[in-house]
């Protein structure tokens, strides 16, 4: 009885590891979200010891469809830090030269931006349509 019982707990084991470790491989990532994201600029200042922000800009295909939010969210973040991701209509112009401030980009290209997702200091998430 003793090796049956040890049989049976060594299977579980490794079943729940083998499970542990598909979890962990398994996650959902940027690629599985609908819209056709393409990461097109990507700006970090490189102050570490105060405020780090984040700024993207990201083309898409799909508006309709696309889950903007959820792209988002998948992008990195620091407390205390604030991440930007600009979207835009693939096709259009887009800016290459990111900068940090609250003008991230040549104001030209404000007409081709079809949202702004944005992550405050404070954890707080916003998207505004046509910015």
């Amino acid at each position: 009885m003793n090796k049956k019982l040890s049989i049976f707990l060594t299977i579980l084991i490794l079943v729940l590891v083998a499970w542990m470790i598909k979890g962990t491989f398994m996650q959902p990532g940027v690629n599985d979200l609908k819209g056709e994201f393409n990461e097109i600029a990507h700006y970090r200042n490189d102050n570490n010891t105060g405020p780090i922000q984040h700024v993207f800009v990201v083309t898409v295909k799909d508006t309709i469809a696309a889950q903007l939010e959820a792209y988002g969210n998948f992008m990195p973040h620091h407390k205390g830090g604030n991440t930007k991701v600009y979207f835009f209509l693939a096709g259009n112009p887009v800016p290459k030269d990111l900068q940090a401030g609250k003008v991230n980009f040549d104001p030209k290209y404000d007409q081709y931006c079809i949202a702004l997702y944005e992550k405050s200091a404070m954890g707080n998430v916003s998207i505004e349509k046509k910015p």
